[in-house]
Formats: C-alpha cells, structure tokens, sequence
C-alpha cells in the first residue's frame, strides 16, 4: 500500500507525562475505509493516542501520520481532513444551534451546512434551541452533525455514548453508520462497550498498560485465535508463545491461543471464540515485552 492508503500509521509513537509514560511503543498501520475499534481500560492511553492523532497533543517518541500527513502540523489542509468528537460533546451551551452551525462554516474549508441542517431536521431538532436547552441525546447528535458536516476522510470519536441512554446510544449508532455508508469515511471509534463496538466496526486495536497488545481485522483476528480444551497440564504455559490466556478445572485445561487456525493437538477439542471474549482476555494479560517463547505445540498435553 502506498502511504495515502493508510488513514493511520504510527511507528514508535509514545507521550511522556514527567516521568510516566501515557503511551509507549505504539506501532500501527490501519487501511482507509476502515471503522476501527479502541479498546483498553481507564488509563491505558486510549485518549492520548486519540489526541496524537488530530494533532492535540506533540509526541514524546515516535510519529503519527494521518492520511499521509503529520496532524502536528495543524494547518488548515491537514486539520479539514480530521473530524474529532470528545467524550463531553463540548458545545457552548448558550449558543443556539444555528449558531454552532455558523461558528462550523466559518471555522472549516470543507463545511457542508446543508448535509448538518438535514440530519438535524431528521431528527426534529430546532436550529432555534440553545444547546444548553437540548437532552444529552440531541447535544451527542448535534455535536455528530458538526463533525460530520466537516466531511472529515477520518472521524475520530472518544468514547462519544459514554453519557447517552440506550435508545440513544442506538440512534447515535444509526446516524453514524448511515453516514459511513454515505460517504466511506474511515472511523476510529473508542468505547468500553465491545457487542457495540462489534456491530459496526471492522478492525480493532487493543491498548493496554499504555501499549498495543492486539490490532488488526476483527475477521481475521477470530479467525486466528481458538479455545482449546484438553486434559489438565502442569506445563509451564506462560511461556508458550501463543497461548493469550489459559484456565483449570479439576480434570482440564483451557487455552485461548493464536495459532492461525492450524492443527489441533492429539486430545484437545477447538471451539472459536467471539470478540468480547477476546478482548477481555488481552486485557487480562500481563503486559510482557521481551519474553521468547515456544509455540504451543510444544507445551505437553
């Protein structure tokens, strides 16, 4: 692929606080047209590499390149291809919506006005209302529309349902997708919720202890990884390099290993795994960074 292919590409890429590290060792490369799952827990560095990649924040290590640009560039040209919305959906509040439009169109080289007045019309939501004045719900979509009217190549979304109730989480979801169908942006999409995120998202990026511990297409990732259940082991799994995470009962043993889906070992039984289940189990694991390990056709059955 050539550069302008890549909606994100990072290689090293770190943010140092003082002496703590907010992320560290960050290398990515994820295709346009792509929605992109993040996922880690609090503190994990999910909004500082979101903040690294609409230029809000500098790198301490490493680059970042957004659609073949430096977003630290922040020029006009680099920043109209960037569409950003936070978790808190800043509005000014005692700015009426038609005022937020207008504050959009002066604001943005590509600001489409028309595209945001229709999807606020769709969704009965006055131009006349003061932000202020609107439900959580109507403040989440009027902050979308804004975003969206940018007609960004890259819409970035920090955790953006993490205050809405669930009818409006879902109508959120639905104007979202509706406008990727529309017009094929690519989407890096934070959130803690993973069957949302599994709904409309096709890559994944897993952060954890302030670093990536899994990225790539969510089918190819299942498709990679299993559950094997097999007669209890005494083996030191942990340095089994493709065991993610493994369980005992009394009389047997579970693995969820990445092995490409290749042969099962002699007594073991493979089931697939969904992808909140893989997740949870990259989050669960130990961060480990210079541990060589065998394959797990080498640990005993």
């Amino acid at each position: 692929m050539t550069t302008t292919e890549y909606a994100l590409r990072t290689d090293g890429l770190g943010k140092r606080y003082r002496r703590t590290w907010a992320l560290r060792d960050c290398t990515l490369s994820v295709p346009t047209g792509r929605v992109i799952a993040l996922v880690g827990p609090n503190g994990a560095g999910k909004s500082t590499l979101l903040r690294l990649v609409v230029g809000l924040l500098a790198p301490t290590s490493g680059t970042v390149e957004v659609l073949g640009q430096s977003p630290a560039a922040n020029t006009p040209q680099v920043l109209s291809r960037i569409g950003f919305l936070a978790q808190e959906h800043p509005l000014y509040k005692h700015f009426t919506v038609a005022d937020l439009l207008h504050m959009g169109r002066s604001c943005n080289l590509r600001f489409d006005q028309g595209l945001a007045e229709r999807r606020l019309a769709q969704l009965d939501i006055p131009l006349d209302r003061k932000a202020g004045a609107l439900s959580g719900g109507q403040q989440a979509q009027v902050a979308l529309a804004l975003a969206l009217a940018k007609r960004p190549d890259l819409l970035v979304l920090d955790e953006p349902m993490a205050s809405l109730d669930p009818v409006a989480r879902l109508e959120f979801l639905q104007a979202l997708m509706g406008a990727v169908a529309a017009d094929g942006m690519t989407v890096l999409f934070s959130s803690h919720v993973v069957p949302e995120l599994e709904r409309v998202c096709d890559h994944l990026i897993v952060l954890n202890h302030s670093r990536v511990t899994l990225a790539g297409d969510i089918e190819t990732l299942l498709a990679e990884h299993r559950l094997l259940v097999g007669p209890r082991t005494t083996a030191d799994l942990d340095k089994a390099g493709t065991v993610v995470e493994a369980s005992h009962s009394d009389r047997h043993t579970t693995l969820l290993v990445r092995d490409g889906g290749g042969p099962t070992a002699p007594g073991w039984q493979a089931n697939p795994i969904g992808l909140e289940d893989l997740v949870l189990a990259y989050l669960r694991r130990p961060t480990r960074h210079d541990v060589e390990a065998p394959a797990f056709s080498e640990v005993p059955a």
